[in-house]
């Protein structure tokens, strides 16, 4: 197995498999706004030289539903201890493990006071901001994390025929 490795000053970390369960704990501890995600297509995390997880990336089917999940993959939940170009790296990873699943395009979302460094270092493009807002109906009642305006970063993983 080929790990990507980085040395971010004095600590280097290398992309390891993580399973669902594994991921939610950390997301618990370290996310600053998002609670555990249900589900995943595949998480990745990051670890240094002692083997202590400092970041985890979850990437699911898109939210919204007009997307096509077959083609396109969602980065659900990324979190981090602060461990220097860990989101960066978790980032080009999920894009790279997606790639190689066969999606076409990657996605995420941030809030408008993420800045997006890390998106941008790990090749992303800012895709525009969405409209926000709520997706519960008196018909169909559906309890919404957050449902303000984001920003839509999107990575091309290889062009449509």
């Amino acid at each position: 197995m080929r790990f990507t490795v980085i040395d971010t000053e004095t600590t280097r970390l290398r992309v390891v498999p993580i399973t669902l369960r594994d991921a939610n704990k950390l997301v618990s501890k370290l996310h600053r706004h998002h609670k555990p995600a249900r589900g995943c297509r595949f998480c990745v995390a990051i670890a240094d030289d002692s083997g202590q997880l400092r970041g985890v990336a979850i990437v699911g089917r898109p939210v919204a539903r007009m997307v096509d999940h077959r083609k396109v993959a969602e980065v659900t939940r990324v979190a981090t201890d602060g461990v220097h170009n860990g989101c960066s790296m978790l980032l080009g990873s999920a894009a790279r493990a997606a790639k190689a699943l066969g999606y076409d395009q990657i996605q995420t979302y941030t809030l408008p006071e993420e800045g997006g460094a890390s998106l941008r270092g790990a090749g992303w493009t800012n895709a525009g901001q969405t409209e926000g807002g709520d997706w519960s109906r008196a018909a169909r009642p559906r309890q919404t994390e957050l449902g303000c305006v984001k920003t839509k970063w999107i990575k091309i993983l290889r062009r449509r025929q």
